[in-house]
């Protein structure tokens, strides 16, 4: 948890200032905002792969019923992956 609290709805947690903003809105704090100036960086790379029909069709089911794209999914899928094999690479 962090130890500082947002500004607006005093939350310390995410969970909290989720909550918070489920019920409130940003309109209604206009006098505590300020305009803020950033960039974002976003890293990604597009590459196509050919997939079994029937594993598109049990993957856009499964990202379905999880509420994301299939995009979101094999990435998950894949840094899971990745993961264990780095894992397993490091122990031998």
């Amino acid at each position: 948890m962090r130890k500082d609290k947002s500004s607006v709805s005093k939350s310390s947690s995410h969970e909290d200032l989720g909550q918070f903003w489920d019920s409130h809105d940003l309109t209604d704090f206009d006098k505590q905002t300020y305009k803020v100036n950033f960039d974002i960086d976003i890293k990604s790379e597009k590459i196509y792969c050919a997939l079994d029909k029937k594993i598109s069709s049990q993957l856009q089911s499964l990202a379905d019923d999880r509420g994301v794209s299939p995009d979101v999914l094999v990435n998950l899928f894949l840094q899971e992956k990745l993961q264990s094999f780095k894992s397993r690479k490091k122990a031998s």
